[in-house]
């Protein structure tokens, strides 16, 4: 399924669904942050997805990053909460969503490099290497956010 951001465009569609989700800041031990090419949108983006039923949004969070990239973490603390409704995700399915996405900061433990059906390329970055990616600026945003070490969030639930 492709899907189309609008982020604060006077010509987006009405949003009908809200999905909650989660996107995770992961930074190894060298600094590198973990991103995505994801398949949908063709865009660099943290990992993540929706939350399920019967889960708490910690695992989610875990479960994505897991499925996504083939790489355990283990969750630190929440950068923050995205739910800004000038900034809906349009799918070829009719679904418009509004944005609602919490944040997590989190560290690899284990695991291996791979690619899912949602992301066509999966690596460590740089930060210094983000100029050169494509990157949506709501995603950018909550990456600038989760790379800023002054802020900390002691809570997890």
């Amino acid at each position: 399924m492709s899907r189309i951001d609008y982020y604060r465009d006077p010509n987006a569609p009405t949003a009908n669904s809200v999905v909650p989700s989660v996107t995770v800041v992961v930074r190894d031990d060298s600094g590198r942050l973990l991103l995505i090419h994801k398949t949908d949108n063709d865009l660099w983006a943290l990992p993540g997805g929706g939350h399920d039923i019967g889960e708490r949004i910690g695992d989610t969070a875990v479960r994505e990053v897991l499925e996504e990239t083939g790489i355990h973490v283990k969750l630190e603390n929440i950068v923050g909460l995205y739910t800004d409704p000038e900034h809906v995700l349009a799918y070829d399915d009719g679904e418009v969503r509004q944005q609602f996405s919490i944040c997590f900061r989190a560290h690899p433990v284990g695991g291996t490099l791979r690619t899912s059906s949602e992301s066509k390329e999966v690596r460590w970055v740089d930060p210094a290497e983000l100029v050169g990616l494509d990157i949506h600026p709501s995603m950018m945003l909550r990456i600038r956010h989760g790379l800023d070490d002054s802020a900390r969030d002691p809570y997890i639930g």
